[in-house]
């Protein structure tokens, strides 16, 4: 009894040890990386003329940039407490440690110490991983059309500390950046005043080290634009994203190509899902889109599913112009996979109440069909 007495305190100081040496790395690599951020806006000059990372297409186009934004200080203050919560625990192990209390009661506190410190564990892994959107220029090509020539850059959307395994991507090129640039500086002229955009050359616009340098600047660009709140709520620098998409894929769905819209409303509303915009009437024309096209190929359990999603979201609303049409199809589709129907049915008989001539309401395919996308 006496040498395991002995052998509880070392096991726990090096469990101890190597729980405060994880830490101390996580949070040495976040300081680093925040940083580094902060540094790289205050060197980008305005002619956006970076000394890095120029190296070529061959190695890699870029690194990837992210800004804090206002409503992420909380995590830092979280990271705070956490660290206080750990030095509250250390303490109370070394004391723990050298007291010399009986057998029984060493083991106990040695027991709670470390069922605390495995809590603190699980939380410090879901609370000390910041969660941002960051933008990452993948890919850069160069496209030759019969009276133009360009390059198109194609930017994946990430979340920080998440594994998509289907990514959200647009792909862009430097006429697109060009007129965001010029709308938002129209709008938010006093935000986009410490904001830098790439200048136009009139040479050598398609080599290796030109395309480096504007994939790097496209990415601080993006990544400053999402952490000024007014500005990353603005329909200009939303619809940047995916209009494009929504405008597509609304045309290859009346044309009756339901597989390809199906990937390109998939893309969309990946791209809704990351900037955070799931509760707009483009998010809900997103959703039509997918159970439309679900539908048409017989995919029946997916066209139900997103039909449901959309339900969610129109709850407290009697009177939204796509509500009617997606219970006829949540009606339909429920019947056929052999899920419950009558709230929906019970819906359908309150807007009938109430005066609703439900004869005379579009489709879900029809409404997709004849929405206007500007």
């Amino acid at each position: 009894r006496h040498r395991g007495q002995k052998g509880a305190g070392p096991m726990a100081s090096r469990l101890l040890h190597r729980l405060r040496h994880a830490l101390a790395g996580e949070g040495e690599g976040d300081r680093e990386g925040q940083s580094g951020g902060g540094s790289e806006v205050e060197e980008f000059p305005e002619s956006s003329e970076l000394e890095d990372d120029t190296d070529g297409l061959s190695t890699r186009l870029s690194g990837t940039l992210s800004f804090t934004s206002n409503e992420e200080e909380a995590e830092e203050n979280e990271d705070d407490s956490a660290s206080q919560e750990l030095g509250d625990l250390t303490s109370a192990w070394l004391v723990s440690d050298a007291d010399p209390s009986p057998a029984p009661a060493e083991h106990q506190g040695s027991n709670l110490l470390t069922r605390q410190l495995q809590d603190f564990w699980r939380r410090s892994r879901s609370s000390l991983i910041p969660q941002r959107l960051l933008f990452e220029v993948t890919s850069a090509s160069v496209v030759s059309e019969r009276s133009s020539k360009y390059v198109l850059y194609t930017i994946y959307l990430i979340r920080s500390g998440q594994f998509d395994k289907v990514p959200a991507a647009i792909a862009r090129r430097y006429s697109d950046f060009e007129r965001l640039n010029r709308r938002l500086r129209h709008q938010f002229g006093c935000d986009m005043a410490g904001i830098s955009f790439p200048r136009k050359r009139l040479h050598r616009n398609f080599t290796a080290e030109t395309i480096a340098k504007r994939s790097r600047a496209f990415e601080q660009f993006l990544s400053h634009l999402h952490s000024i709140t007014e500005i990353r709520r603005s329909s200009d620098f939303l619809e940047f994203f995916f209009l494009r998409d929504l405008q597509a894929a609304q045309r290859l769905t009346c044309t009756g190509l339901y597989r390809e819209a199906l990937a390109t409303w998939s893309n969309a509303y990946r791209l809704q899902d990351r900037l955070g915009v799931c509760n707009s009437g483009h998010f809900l024309l997103t959703l039509a889109g997918l159970v439309v096209c679900h539908q048409e190929l017989d995919e029946l359990s997916e066209a139900h599913r997103y039909c449901e999603q959309a339900l969610q979201l129109l709850e407290a609303q009697d009177s939204h112009p796509v509500l009617e049409p997606f219970l006829q199809a949540h009606v339909h589709l429920s019947w056929k996979v052999g899920k419950d129907k009558r709230q929906s049915e019970a819906r359908l008989q309150g807007l009938l109440g109430a005066g609703v001539a439900l004869q005379h309401q579009p489709t879900l395919k029809e409404f997709l069909i004849k929405e206007a996308l500007d």
